[in-house]
């Protein structure tokens, strides 16, 4: 992924932000913790197998990784979770997302890019999530009515949310929003090819 592992690009920005924090990678596989450990990060532990199958969810992958670090007198107080498969973050955005939650009254926040809100439901009578009988002009959009789509790229969650709640979302909710060309959630090869260019088009602006 333009010239390097695509999980180092995650382990990279997190070591260069300028935040006081543990990297920790949670992995299954040997040749991955191998290229972690390569590109910086603490990789303290191999994951279970009972937590690598197919339909693992996140949040018990970041429980047992609270356990471990607990166990070890390092309980964190929050959890910046930054997913590898959303590898597009500008200079200081990680720094931004940890500034805002600690200076607010959030007990999680949720990593979003704006969207307007022309979103349309599916169905035998497709329903519209606007009123199609005063369509906004995108120019005219304000932050109340556009809408903001969950980027896959960063939670930050309080320690007790994954504790009380089981889930990286939990308590205050409050919405992290990020620029538009961080948006990137590698679900396909489109969204591959996208990411790769503009990784490439950020080292060469060094943004």
């Amino acid at each position: 992924m333009a010239e390097k592992p695509l999980i180092a690009w995650t382990i990279e920005q997190a070591l260069e932000a300028d935040v006081e924090m543990d990297v920790v990678v949670s992995t299954d596989d040997e040749a991955i913790a191998q290229v972690a450990l390569a590109a910086g990060a603490q990789v303290p532990f191999i994951r279970p197998l009972e937590l690598a199958q197919d339909a693992t969810a996140t949040e018990p992958v970041v429980e047992h990784a609270i356990a471990f670090q607990t166990e070890r007198g390092q309980r964190p107080d929050a959890v910046l979770l930054l997913q590898a498969t959303s590898p597009v973050r500008l200079r200081g955005t990680l720094e931004r997302a940890v500034a805002e939650f600690e200076a607010s009254d959030f007990n999680s926040m949720v990593g979003v890019v704006p969207q307007a809100p022309f979103i349309w439901e599916a169905g035998d009578t497709p329903c519209a999530h606007y009123d199609v009988t005063r369509r906004p002009r995108r120019q005219d959009l304000t932050s109340v009515t556009m809408r903001y789509r969950e980027t896959g790229s960063l939670y930050v969650t309080s320690v007790d949310i994954y504790a009380e709640h089981h889930n990286r979302l939990g308590g205050r909710i409050g919405l992290f929003i990020m620029d538009e060309a961080e948006g990137i959630d590698i679900d396909t090869f489109h969204d591959l090819a996208v990411a790769e260019d503009r990784l490439q088009q950020l080292r060469k602006s060094g943004a």
